[in-house]
């Protein structure tokens, strides 16, 4: 009985770390990864580096194309885009 009394404390506070910690972060993980594959050309896009420019090429699975600046454009992986700022619609069929 003195044993599973001590477990018990144990058992609430990874329990607690759980909903506290390791779901929201799984949770935030998710949303990025489908607003990265959601990515189109023209979305308005803010790097983790800090720039914003906009999607003009979907390259591959991996990469974008994003204009920073009139004629100036750069590849970028998809996984280091951090924001979508404006969503383009999409196109109709």
């Amino acid at each position: 009985m003195q044993g599973i009394q001590s477990i018990i404390p144990l058992i609430l506070v990874f329990g607690i770390m759980y909903f506290l910690l390791i779901r929201p972060q799984q949770k935030k993980l998710k949303d990025h990864q489908q607003m990265v594959a959601a990515l189109r050309r023209g979305d308005q896009v803010v790097t983790q580096g800090g720039l914003i420019g906009k999607v003009t090429k979907v390259k591959d699975d991996n990469e974008v194309e994003v204009e920073i600046a009139s004629g100036v454009s750069v590849r970028v992986v998809r996984s280091s885009i951090s924001a979508v700022t404006s969503k383009t619609e999409p196109a109709k069929a």
